[in-house]
């Protein structure tokens, strides 16, 4: 089954890939790599207080949506910014198929697939 539409859920321990159209939708989750996945604060050293950038975690994400037409990328915190930026930066070809970047709190599956349909018909009438 071919879709045109992908919605990422993305922040710093998965990501929830909704590859989805007007009647079907298959749904994908990517964990997090890394046995550190999240660092606020860093006791007694000076620096961000962050954990740096997961690339095999982006690319994994990015490798799941490839072959979309339409990305919509949504998330609660810097993870989704942090992805668009690893977007550009490396797999350019897929940036460009992101037509928005949003903060979206925690929904379900069901709940982020109905938020990325309504989008996208929005985005579609504004064509």
């Amino acid at each position: 089954m071919s879709f045109n539409h992908v919605v990422i859920w993305i922040d710093h321990v998965q990501a929830h890939v909704i590859h989805f159209n007007a009647e079907a939708a298959e749904n994908e989750v990517i964990k997090v790599h890394s046995t550190h996945p999240h660092l606020h604060t860093k006791s007694g050293v000076m620096g961000v207080g962050r954990a740096p950038e997961n690339a095999h975690y982006f690319d994994d994400v990015a490798d799941a949506v490839k072959d979309s037409l339409e990305i919509l990328i949504v998330g609660p915190g810097f993870e989704k910014l942090a992805l668009m930026k690893h977007l550009m930066k490396h797999q350019p070809a897929i940036a460009e198929k992101v037509l928005s970047v949003e903060t979206v709190d925690h929904p379900s599956d069901g709940q982020l697939l109905n938020y990325a349909r309504k989008y996208f018909v929005k985005a579609d009438r504004l064509r």
